[in-house]
């Protein structure tokens, strides 16, 4: 009869632990599908069209309040462009008052759309640039299912680089993107597309894994990164990347044009420290870093390098004003435009 029992008793635990552990990766599969769904498709609150559910969450949670800008009173038309993967891409296309063949692409964030950038195209027309602001994919009039972080992003930048240079050939392109736009902006950059000479990059982050490890934590309250692994895998099925694929630490490293990094020390969102790092593993020789410090008034600038900040191929000199926002008690983190003297 003993003989008999011990097989049993393995039998019946085997089939525990197999169902424990079914139940787990059933339970985490579940976790990471819902995550990769609420951070990063689009829609919510019955609005098929409104930016991701997790949008609203990380945006109250970073002290900020987005509000997009006055459309610029300059001419303008509609442009289109076909994704590589068939998506309908939209953006406007602003003309200066006088014909030139410098262009700035402006880059939006996560979960906004072209207007937010309205507020950099002003400047940018003054000083007789040509302006471009597209809706990234799944955002504002542009199709798509899923933002990818500017793993495709980046790719659908380089096509409007493209379309530029069709229409103008002598075109000297800027990429200008902010938060999920300048990751986009840098891992365009590092392919080094035809027609573009140099690149800011403004509250970029450096790996998204740890970004969105953080913003886990900081929504449920404990630690979820071993979730993310799964999240990672789910991810590369429904949205056609991974995580690595939308991390710009490794991408920088082939940056080799005039590039400026911008942050703020009071970035809740993106920590202050990915630029660092970001700026520590770029290789070009004329890249800039600048931190907008609002801790006292008139605003602290503090510019690690001292060279004014020189940009050299795109204009004689790039002057740094910051703003700083104050909403709902909340410091928001500084936002620097750009002009040339």
């Amino acid at each position: 009869m003993k003989r008999y029992i011990l097989p049993v008793f393995f039998t019946a635990m085997a089939t525990v632990v197999l169902t424990v552990t079914l139940l787990v990766g059933a339970g985490a599969y579940a976790v990471g599908s819902c995550f990769i769904d609420l951070a990063l498709k689009r829609g919510s609150g019955g609005d098929p069209m409104a930016p991701p559910v997790v949008f609203k969450s990380a945006i109250e949670g970073s002290g900020r309040k987005i509000e997009s800008a006055r459309r610029p009173e300059y001419p303008a038309e509609e442009w289109r462009l076909r994704s590589f993967d068939g998506l309908v891409l939209q953006g406007t296309h602003f003309q200066p008052a006088e014909e030139s063949h410098r262009w700035v692409v402006l880059v939006h964030g996560y979960g906004l759309e072209q207007d937010y950038t309205w507020q950099f195209a002003d400047r940018y027309l003054k000083h007789g640039y040509q302006v471009l602001t597209p809706d990234m994919r799944a955002s504002g009039k542009s199709e798509g299912k899923y933002l990818t972080m500017g793993a495709l992003e980046s790719r659908d930048i380089e096509d409007w680089v493209k379309e530029i240079k069709k229409r103008d050939p002598a075109a000297k392109i800027l990429l200008h993107g902010v938060s999920m736009g300048a990751a986009t902006v840098m891992l365009a950059s590092a392919r080094q597309p035809d027609g573009v000479v140099a690149a800011i990059e403004d509250s970029g982050y450096n790996d998204l894994y740890d970004l969105f490890g953080t913003e886990l934590e900081r929504l449920v309250g404990v630690s979820l990164r071993p979730i993310l692994e799964l999240s990672d895998f789910i991810c590369r099925q429904r949205a056609g990347f991974s995580f690595a694929e939308a991390s710009p630490i490794e991408a920088v490293g082939n940056i080799h044009l005039p590039i400026l990094f911008i942050h703020s020390d009071v970035d809740k969102l993106v920590a202050y420290d990915m630029m660092e790092d970001l700026y520590a593993v770029c290789p070009a020789t004329g890249k800039e870093q600048f931190t907008a410090s609002p801790t006292a008034w008139p605003i602290r600038i503090k510019i690690i390098s001292r060279r004014c900040l020189l940009l050299p191929i795109v204009g004689p000199l790039l002057k740094i004003r910051a703003a700083m926002f104050l909403r709902a008690k909340a410091i928001f983190p500084v936002r620097c435009v750009p002009c040339y003297l």
